[in-house]
């Protein structure tokens, strides 16, 4: 786990974090974490497996099925 300083913190800004805790039944801690992972993770950002999901669904009834060619792929030439 990494952790993490933060300096130079306004009493203000503590006292409200420590408010805000305690209204969430957290330690201090707890809810900076909990502030941080919303901020980069929020619950409505776009997952891709569930948009492919979704996609594949609008396109149900059509076959997509192909035949993979067997003849061995060609090496590159870089001349």
């Amino acid at each position: 786990m990494a952790v993490v300083t933060v300096r130079n913190l306004s009493e203000e800004t503590h006292r409200a974090l420590k408010l805000r805790a305690a209204q969430h039944g957290r330690s201090t801690e707890a809810e900076i974490r909990e502030i941080l992972k919303e901020a980069v993770r929020p619950k409505l950002r776009l997952k891709i497996g569930s948009e492919l999901a979704t996609l594949k669904n609008r396109f149900v009834g059509l076959d997509f099925a192909s035949t993979r060619d067997q003849k061995p792929a060609e090496p590159a030439v870089f001349e």
